[in-house]
């Protein structure tokens, strides 16, 4: 079991998200995301996330225009926006912006702080540095499915808090990951310090 909660951890308000998707993914490292599954709290540092734009990102779902399945991006900031890839997982993004243009930020990887049971049981994995290290892991250790797509980040089941413990941040800038356009976008954002980043980021 994992140690009780001691902290009160308030969702980031709406007016947080209002921002570029560049820009909110930069404040999005070291910020806390919380699952509440059955009573308890899964509690997990972002420490790393992918910035995706609109019409000025070929690399991004809503590069085309609206579709159902990218509609959410369209949405103000502050939304969760879930989809299904290669037939197998999920990934989590957070909306960015006002709603004017589609934007959003995929949250790539996360150390794990609280309800490390349920998400080692979750993943049946035990190597903590394996838990979140990649989009669709932290999908399968939160339980987070396409059910959750379109909900507000402000809910009691899933939301990002401040990290009142965090003082200081590095964050380095690389390439996205598996992508083959906008290779020139350096929208990549994560902590060059932290165990829990995805495999091989700190080569790149």
């Amino acid at each position: 079991m994992s140690k009780k909660t001691e902290h009160i951890y308030l969702p980031l308000p709406r007016s947080f998200y209002e921002r570029t998707p560049v820009q909110l993914a930069r404040k999005l490292i070291g910020t806390l995301l919380i699952r509440i599954i059955d009573n308890r709290s899964l509690i997990a540092r972002i420490v790393e996330v992918e910035a995706y734009g609109g019409a000025d990102d070929p690399a991004s779902h809503a590069y085309r225009g609206i579709t159902e399945r990218n509609k959410v991006m369209f949405n103000s900031g502050g939304y969760s926006y879930v989809y299904f890839t290669y037939g197998m997982h999920y990934c989590f993004n957070v909306v960015a912006g006002k709603g004017k243009r589609a934007g959003a930020v995929l949250i790539r990887a996360a150390e794990p702080i609280e309800g490390i049971d349920i998400m080692q049981r979750n993943r049946s994995k035990e190597n903590l540095r394996d838990l979140l290290s990649g989009p669709a892991k932290l999908c399968q250790a939160f339980s987070i499915d396409k059910s959750f797509n379109g909900i507000p980040l402000d809910t009691p089941s899933l939301y990002l808090s401040k990290n009142t413990e965090l003082k200081t941040q590095k964050i380095k800038t690389t390439s996205r990951i598996g992508i083959r356009e906008a290779l020139d976008k350096k929208w990549r954002f994560l902590d060059p310090e932290n165990e829990f980043v995805s495999v091989g980021v700190k080569s790149s």
